[in-house]
């Protein structure tokens, strides 16, 4: 009887192993297009990115903030650019692009308003507003930011693995010019 238990302990922390430990060894490719029209109704400019969209032809997607991937840490790790747009109807957009990240479980996009966070304790005591899961840890991706999001209150992007609190990756925002 004991040898049963152990051996259902050991199937049982392999399975769990296994699920928790793989996403750090497979790449999720994701590899979406631009997109050119937002489904979120409303304008929710700021004077940065009217400022600028003044400039541009009012159908063409405009670059407002736009960021570098770093590492979070030597093990969390995420390189390629996040650029928010402001589209024609007035929605916000964040893209991925060239996007790189280490790979693990139950990832999601936040936007938070932590100043360069530099550690999970500085991203978690932060406020923030969750994206969606990660799409994939590899590629050009989208997300939605919600029409009642002021970009403006938000100072970056960061990749957070919600099972742990961890950062994973992030994104410091500066204005485009």
């Amino acid at each position: 009887m004991v040898r049963i238990l152990i051996g259902v302990g050991v199937i049982v922390a392999a399975v769990v192993g296994w699920i928790l430990i793989s996403p750090l060894f497979i790449d999720d490719v994701v590899d979406e297009d631009f997109p050119t029209a937002s489904a979120a109704e409303g304008d929710v400019s700021s004077d940065a990115d009217t400022a600028m969209a003044e400039a541009m032809p009012e159908d063409a997607p405009l670059a407002v903030l736009s960021g570098t991937f770093r590492d979070a840490d030597l093990v969390h790790q995420g390189s390629g650019i996040a650029t928010i747009y402001r589209q024609a109807d007035g929605a916000h957009v964040l893209r991925f692009e060239d996007f790189r990240a280490t790979n693990g479980p139950d990832l999601f996009v936040w936007l938070t308003t932590a100043d360069e966070p530099q550690s999970s304790a500085e991203t978690s005591a932060a406020e923030w507003v969750n994206l969606g899961a990660l799409k994939g840890n590899v590629g050009n991706q989208n997300y939605e930011i919600p029409a009642d999001v002021n970009i403006a209150d938000y100072n970056n992007v960061v990749i957070w693995c919600r099972a742990f609190s961890v950062l994973f990756a992030t994104a410091d925002f500066e204005a485009v010019e």
